[in-house]
């Protein structure tokens, strides 16, 4: 069964934010569905959403993208079996004080966090890639090159 990243975002001005992670999840090789649902406007909605994912029969992980005050991914966190990355843009406006709300979640409730939309999406690729020898290849395959740019950049800027 192929896995599923549902990327839950509080508002639509995260679109970008959540294009960014769908793009790097299809280069895994991974389906995703950009929602918006946000958990302080329309908190019925959310769990409505989840219900339906959750009666989803694939493997799922969860990206939530919320920013200012993220309820969103303790909300989706606390009513799912699946893990959840929150991935909260950057807001020059809050100077990134606004992060600290996907750092401090109540007991029970574990979302990861990551900042970078490209890195929720190898977390997502990694959490898949525990029961899937074709997604761990892919995911060393990435390992792999991004070393090698490392050693390229390295040589570069040594002139050789």
């Amino acid at each position: 069964m192929k896995p599923l990243v549902p990327i839950v975002m509080g508002s639509k001005s995260d679109l970008g934010h959540g294009q960014a992670v769908a793009t790097a999840l299809t280069d895994f090789g991974i389906e995703s569905e950009i929602r918006v649902a946000s958990a302080h406007k329309a908190a019925a909605y959310v769990l409505d959403l989840l219900a339906a994912y959750e009666a989803d029969p694939r493997p799922k992980v969860y990206v939530t993208i919320a920013g200012r005050s993220n309820a969103l991914s303790g909300l989706v966190d606390g009513n799912v079996a699946a893990p959840v990355i929150a991935c909260p843009p950057y807001s020059d406006r809050f100077g990134g004080a606004d992060v600290f709300s996907s750092l401090r979640m109540p007991s029970g409730i574990a979302p990861a966090v990551v900042l970078e939309p490209g890195a929720a999406a190898l977390l997502a690729a990694k959490v898949f890639a525990l029961g899937d020898t074709d997604l761990r290849a892919a995911v060393e395959a990435a390992r792999a090159q991004s070393t090698q740019t490392i050693i390229d950049d390295d040589h570069s800027v040594r002139g050789q």
